[in-house]
């Protein structure tokens, strides 16, 4: 243990501990929009960007390559909006339409890439799959950076993206901005998902903003007590994760993934009221005490 913890290590677990904080709120609020899907197509969407913007440096560029990623995102971010206010192609259509074709344009750039003659091209690979032991500390610093800039953004519109997130159109009678919020969230979650780029990977970084706020669900009903469940759990994955990731040598997106989807598991079984062991126990108390009759001598009340 006390190999592994290093300085080195203390940096990078400090940029995973707040991307897991940040992907765990910004997820809550994509699952109660009922938009699980958007964070993985713009996650695929942003697979050109990091490629045009290495072809563009010369070079594994980590500010480039995430300004990269944010933009072809927010193309993609912007097609879908077009693709459902002006045509008839539903939102779960328009979603696909996105995640496919800027994947698949992403994913020829780099075999394009891969036969140039150029340095530090199998870098890329880091994108996809995630890999924070190639991070160095500038990197984590931008990292914690705007993880950070996005919490706090939440918290100081919490009340207004509580009331889009649950009821859209009360926000926007009572003369709210209700679209201009809820692109403001959009805009959160592709943050999130550049933010999460280099530790989870393209392919791996929707799970870690939906698998916390799932979990999160079967804990509470309040928002307020589901943000900071979430972002709990969004921690605990990916700090978990990374020493899996450094002690094991695999991947780490997929050791923080596997990690959220066992204390997801966990949640569904085990959590009061909402979980499946205590929805089964509190059946089994009504069924009981339906099939229970009067005991002798007892009148039922009045």
């Amino acid at each position: 243990m006390s190999e592994w913890l290093t300085y080195n290590s203390l940096i990078v677990l400090q940029g995973v501990t707040l991307l897991g904080a940040c992907s765990g709120v910004i997820g809550c609020f994509a699952v109660l929009r009922r938009r699980s899907l958007v964070g993985d197509a713009l996650a695929h969407s942003s697979l050109p960007g990091v490629c045009l913007a290495f072809l563009l440096v010369g070079e594994k560029h980590f500010w480039a390559m995430l300004l990269g990623a944010f933009l072809a995102g927010l193309i993609g971010l912007g097609i879908m909006a077009a693709l459902k206010r002006w045509t008839r192609i539903k939102e779960d259509a328009s979603i696909a339409i996105i995640l496919s074709t800027f994947f698949g344009a992403g994913v020829v750039l780099r075999s394009l890439i891969q036969q140039m003659p150029l340095s530090g091209r199998s870098g890329l690979d880091s994108f996809i799959f995630g890999q924070t032991a190639g991070m160095i500390e500038e990197d984590v610093h931008l990292i914690t950076a705007l993880s950070a800039g996005t919490l706090a953004i939440v918290a100081l519109c919490y009340k207004e993206f509580k009331l889009v997130a649950f009821d859209p159109e009360f926000a926007q009678v009572q003369g709210w901005p209700a679209r201009l919020l809820d692109f403001a969230l959009m805009l959160l979650l592709l943050g999130a998902v550049v933010i999460g780029l280099p530790a989870v990977g393209i392919l791996l970084m929707a799970a870690m903003l939906i698998i916390p706020a799932a979990a999160a669900r079967f804990w509470t009903r309040r928002l307020a007590w589901m943000l900071l469940i979430s972002a709990g759990i969004g921690m605990a994955s990916g700090i978990v994760g990374t020493y899996l990731s450094a002690t094991q040598g695999v991947a780490t997106g997929p050791c923080i993934i596997l990690v959220a989807a066992g204390l997801f598991l966990l949640s569904l079984g085990f959590a009061p009221k909402r979980g499946v062991i205590a929805q089964q126990l509190a059946r089994r108390r009504d069924r009981f005490r339906l099939e229970t009759p009067l005991g002798a001598g007892e009148e039922p009340a009045p």
